[in-house]
């Protein structure tokens, strides 16, 4: 894995979902810049530079490893409702002392299982 993409993924969903999307036109302005290439190396029937040709593929490949990489890592990232949770917890939590604390986790617990676990 690539250690100087890994080391600066994003901390938020919303920060995965902007990363995205700047991927994503990146992505596109190669794309066209290779069709441009192409379209005017067919109208002189000529070659394209093999040089400018792979730095653009591996650029554009570099780009979609990233894509993999954010997506991967935004589906690891709590989602609202999970950041809801906890924040609710917390709140909560501090108007019990542990013994009734342990009470409503083992209240919560039965209703879970209740419900079939869902």
């Amino acid at each position: 894995m690539d250690t100087k993409i890994t080391n600066c993924l994003p901390t938020s969903r919303a920060e995965c979902r902007a990363r995205l999307a700047n991927l994503r036109n990146d992505i596109a302005a190669i794309k066209a810049q290779i069709a441009a290439a192409d379209i005017e190396r067919q109208g002189e029937r000529g070659r394209m530079d093999p040089r400018w040709f792979h730095r653009a593929k591996t650029a554009l490949r570099h780009k979609l490893r990233e894509v993999e990489l954010v997506m991967a890592h935004m589906a690891d990232l709590p989602g609202r409702k999970e950041t809801f949770k906890d924040h609710l917890i917390e709140v909560v939590r501090e108007d019990y002392d542990d013994a009734e604390w342990r009470d409503v986790l083992d209240e919560a617990h039965r209703r879970l299982n209740a419900n079939g676990g869902e």
